[in-house]
């Protein structure tokens, strides 16, 4: 078992707490830099789709997650990010100039929501947020002379410093660069006096306003950088399908986005990363598997939302801290072994949800 004994702050705040972090992390960047000459064409997109949902899920975990703040409309974000992208693009911005700007406006849009949101919380709240996506699939759907209405728009293929990203490799890059970036930003975010002030109003509203922390003020702030990382996950999103209708932000893809963070852990960084392997990969292994399964329960046309629910409810019930709490519970088997007590993680309940998921 590893003991990492610290002596100074800057050791607590350190992205890389031993050796092995840097190993396995550069091992892995390794890896993701050389999919595109491991996998099959195929396979390169759906991987591409999962770094573009774990940019989204970055900004929904950073509200839900460490904010303690849940959204039932956050697909609303995604599709102002989206439009913004397709629009700006289709006029002849630079893809950098528009996607800057899809971003900002969808943090815009966040700060709007958040300002009334500060009133409400909990279930209200998830109302609240329900209501704006609702709002904002009828806009893109109405405003048929920006966004095309319910004919949809296409989007132009993504340019960079003159050279046409219309390769599925090019973009695949693009998009790894991307998430490195945000996974980057929203570290150094959470270690920083900000990221703290959004925990602990996570842990306790009373507590966090006792210690001087403005929750007004760092609620609209993670309303906005949430709204901010979804529309640029949504930018990326329109390049990608190259075609867009009201219809793909609805409120089942504002479920889905909270399900990838339930299930992959909320409160860590690397939930979203699992919620997103998990929400692109589910729908596969469903294709694969119900072929073999009876034909009255294989071609029923609601067989992966009642998988999609079977699957939340287990792990509501059973893994509330979501597939990384079920590494986290493996890893200490490992290192304890062979003193591993089953009731080790049922006494951390009564610790803060800060202690429990390092």
């Amino acid at each position: 078992m590893r003991f990492l004994f610290k002596t100074d702050y800057a050791q607590d705040i350190r992205l890389a707490k031993h050796g092995g972090h840097l190993f396995w992390y550069s091992a892995l960047v390794a890896l993701l830099v050389a999919a595109p000459w491991l996998l099959p064409e195929y396979w390169l997109a759906q991987l591409t789709f999962v770094l573009i949902y774990s940019i989204v899920g970055l900004g929904l975990m950073l509200l839900s997650g460490f904010t303690g703040l849940f959204s039932i409309g956050h697909a609303a974000f995604l599709g102002v990010g989206a439009y913004t992208q397709a629009v700006l693009t289709n006029m002849g911005f630079p893809f950098p100039l528009a996607l800057g700007l899809a971003g900002l406006l969808s943090a815009a849009v966040g700060v709007v929501v958040g300002l009334p949101a500060l009133r409400v919380k909990g279930i209200y709240l998830g109302i609240a947020t329900l209501s704006f996506g609702f709002i904002v699939e009828e806009v893109l759907a109405r405003w048929e002379s920006v966004t095309g209405g319910n004919a949809g728009i296409h989007v132009k293929q993504p340019e960079l410093f003159g050279v046409r990203l219309d390769s599925g490799n090019d973009f695949y890059f693009l998009c790894l660069v991307l998430t490195v970036v945000a996974t980057l930003a929203i570290l150094n975010l959470l270690r920083s006096p900000t990221g703290r002030a959004f925990v602990a109003i996570r842990d306790s509203e009373i507590s966090a306003q006792s210690m001087g922390i403005h929750l007004a003020r760092y609620k609209t702030l993670s309303f906005a950088l949430s709204a901010g990382l979804a529309g640029i996950g949504g930018a990326l999103y329109a390049h990608k399908l190259t075609f867009l209708s009201p219809d793909q932000f609805n409120i089942v893809q504002s479920i889905d986005l909270l399900l990838m963070v339930v299930i992959g852990g909320l409160g860590s960084v690397h939930g979203a990363f699992l919620g997103a392997i998990f929400l692109i990969t589910m729908p596969q292994i469903i294709a694969v598997t119900k072929d073999y399964l009876p034909p009255v329960v294989g071609q029923a046309p609601g067989l992966q939302g009642v998988v999609y629910g079977t699957v939340l409810i287990a792990f509501v019930l059973f893994e509330p801290l979501g597939l990384y709490g079920r590494w986290l519970k493996v890893r200490t088997y490992l290192q304890l072994f062979p003193f591993y007590r089953k009731g080790l993680f049922k006494r951390q309940k009564s610790f803060q949800k800060s202690d429990r998921l390092k």
